[in-house]
């Protein structure tokens, strides 16, 4: 197989294009510039695929991530890294620009953690005393004020209250002669300064990403900045990133999934309905047989009528133009962590070549091995909703099987469309104390500049950072859409799409198989009637667990 990193051009800065500017993709994306506590993203967890937070150190809480950083480094390492596993395909997300975006998010931080590393050197390895002096303060200080005691808030002001009216003193207390005591007086003062120059620090970068965090939920189409992505020289990192980002997009273009049964095929959503259309072939003319067709052929009139689906008599808005591929469907079990894709001649870039494509639909229909389907899809809601129906046509014995299923994906989880909100709490007012006001609160506050200046030195080796404060683990197998879909049915507009969807098709289907029968002098007698009665069950169609079997 060709590798996936020769498909694209030379040196390049990756760039969102406007087609991977949908709302699902950038809901997805913004994740990347949250700061949100990284436990947040457990709230779209659902039944089948679940995320897991690992905490952090029980002495090291001052490392642990927030969800940005954690979701930047989580899908970096799980879609660019090298050696990685196989994805699933992403349908209606741009995966490539939601990884760039994570890349683009992980600079922002880069940059203002190159700077916090340096005010910790100046202000804090030089007077290391003092440094782990106010670090262990602080780290008491968060650590008591997060208990639920109301009185826990005012004992951890005090007790900082306290350290400073200390240090004041022996400020003022100590000789003026002497290296020592000028450094003891350092070791007191430069910490303090130092958090003044980092706060200034942190509060710029956070307005930079929470700003580029509401323009992607607003549509403003903003686009992910990645200096290091432009490759200086073969070989260098850079032109590492572009060959993943050049592979990734080739493995979203494979007409390769697979089925998780009760999970359905992976990246398209469970199967919600099933209509089978099977009678015995017999000839049209007694005493004469009829000419012998293969499924290919059926399979190709029916992807003719398909093609056809966006045209109607009437002139409304009707069906958008459809997506219409051949998929090669292989099967894994129910709770696999990972999947492997098709390799070998047949292969190639991650795509199952036509002859073998002919050869799986033509013999493969009884037994092991891959399966083939021909589906149409629709990429509704800028993303949000993904419309599936897969037709599928066997020949045993004497028996004509033609089964249409639909697929349908939900969308984004919410949680990946909340805005930033502005950070405030309530309090009581001074006189009226029965009624209470909001005040706002800092964007960065004091424990957030302590915990960014103190991870930005371990920022350049992040295994050891994900060993102190922990991190994100995805569910696999992963793909950025389907681990985090909701599903369309508690929407009453998208599941009427997905409903209306199967009718037309489902008929395009009969008519088209009937066509290639009559033209090869096959009796259609009985399969007009089969087909005439689904048309009619099929208009009071309703969503069912299609895939679960109740045996």
């Amino acid at each position: 197989m060709t590798e996936a990193s020769d498909f694209g051009p030379g040196a390049q800065v990756p760039l969102a294009g406007a087609a991977g500017q949908t709302a699902a993709t950038c809901a997805l994306a913004s994740a990347a510039y949250r700061d949100d506590e990284v436990t947040k993203i457990l709230e779209a967890n659902n039944d089948r695929y679940k995320s897991t937070v690992k905490p952090p150190r029980p002495w090291a809480k001052i490392f642990r991530p927030r969800l940005g950083e954690a979701f930047s480094r989580a899908v970096i390492d799980r879609m660019l890294g090298a050696g990685r596993a196989p994805v699933i395909q992403s349908f209606g997300v741009e995966p490539q620009v939601v990884v760039e975006h994570c890349l683009a998010a992980q600079h922002l931080r880069r940059e203002r953690d190159l700077r916090l590393t340096a005010v910790t050197v100046l202000c804090g390895l030089l007077f290391l005393p003092g440094f782990l002096m106010w670090l262990l303060v602080f780290t008491l200080r968060s650590h008591v004020g997060k208990r639920e005691d109301k009185r826990a808030g005012a004992l951890a002001t005090a007790l900082l209250f306290g350290v400073g009216v200390l240090a004041v003193l022996l400020l003022i207390g100590l000789p003026l002669t002497g290296f020592w005591v000028w450094y003891a007086r350092g070791a007191i003062v430069m910490p303090v300064v130092g958090w003044f120059w980092a706060k200034r620090i942190c509060e710029r970068s956070a307005r930079e990403l929470r700003e580029r965090w509401a323009a992607l939920l607003s549509g403003g189409g903003v686009g992910a900045k990645i200096p290091e992505a432009v490759p200086g020289s073969p070989g260098d990192a850079a032109e590492q990133i572009r060959k993943d980002l050049t592979r990734l997009s080739a493995e979203q273009q494979s007409n390769s999934v697979f089925y998780a049964g009760p999970k359905g095929i992976l990246g398209m959503g469970t199967r919600w309905g099933s209509w089978q259309l099977a009678e015995e072939l017999v000839s049209a003319e007694p005493g004469k047989e009829f000419h012998p067709f293969r499924s290919w052929d059926v399979i190709t009139a029916i992807q003719g009528g398909l093609a056809m689906l966006e045209r109607t008599p009437i002139n409304t808005g009707g069906f958008p133009k459809p997506s219409i591929k051949h998929w090669i469907v292989t099967p894994v079990g129910e709770n696999a962590t990972s999947v492997s894709r098709p390799s070998g001649t047949d292969v190639d870039a991650y795509i199952v070549k036509p002859h073998a494509v002919q050869e799986i639909c033509n013999k493969q229909q009884f037994g092991s091995g891959d399966r083939h389907y021909l589906g149409v899809q629709w990429t509704l809601w800028d993303g949000h909703l993904v419309i599936t129906m897969l037709v599928t046509v066997t020949v045993l014995h004497e028996t004509l099987r033609i089964e249409v299923t639909g697929h349908a994906l939900g969308p984004v989880h919410p949680l990946f469309n909340e805005k930033p909100a502005a950070k405030e709490k309530e309090v009581q007012k001074a006189l009226r104390f029965w009624e209470t006001r909001k005040v706002k609160l800092p964007l960065v506050d004091t424990d957030e500049v302590v915990r960014l200046a103190a991870r930005a030195p371990l920022t350049w080796y992040p295994p050891l950072l994900n060993w102190l404060g922990g991190g994100l683990t995805l569910p696999e197998p992963f793909g950025l859409r389907h681990v985090w879909a909701d599903q369309p049915w508690r929407h009453r507009f998208m599941a009427d799409d997905a409903l209306r969807a199967a009718t037309p098709v489902l008929r395009v289907v009969h008519a088209a198989a009937l066509k290639v029968l009559r033209e090869n002098g096959v009796d259609v007698e009985k399969f007009g009637s089969r087909a005439a009665a689904l048309s009619g069950g099929v208009q009071e169609v309703s969503p069912k667990k299609a895939d679960v079997y109740d045996a």
